[in-house]
């Protein structure tokens, strides 16, 4: 049975710093032509699209988030904790099969409130009438 890990983050303004991590969790190599200190790096999945990382403004640092099915021969508890191991800062995943709600399975840098907040709290107060 193979679970899915709505969120996983990593704190990184640093494109080969990014691309190395995802390149870890993924297991598949960071595009052979990237090297540190390119503008964007890229990571060559078996399957599916390439991971683009392009260079961020410093001194921000983004929560990079993507989609991630979890390996079939690991539970979900194990894979948590490889990505922690990894350096991931956050890992979440939805609470409801019609896709409502969140759960946090890891935080260890205090970031819950980036996926709890709701659409509307994140749009701001409401208008007075």
């Amino acid at each position: 049975m193979v679970s899915v890990l709505q969120n996983v983050a990593i704190d990184c303004a640093d494109p080969y710093e990014l691309a190395r991590f995802w390149s870890e969790v993924t297991g598949c190599p960071v595009h052979p032509e990237d090297s540190p200190g390119d503008e964007e790096t890229r990571v060559m999945l078996r399957e599916g699209p390439i991971l683009h990382f392009n260079k961020v403004p410093e001194p921000k640092a983004v929560k990079n988030r993507v989609h991630l099915c979890l390996r079939p021969d690991s539970t979900r508890d194990e894979e948590v904790d490889r990505l922690l191991h990894l350096g991931a800062t956050l890992v979440a995943d939805l609470r409801e099969p019609d896709g409502t709600g969140w759960t946090i399975l890891a935080d260890p840098e205090g970031n819950e409130f980036c996926v709890l907040r709701s659409a509307s709290d994140r749009a701001g107060p409401a208008p007075h009438p």
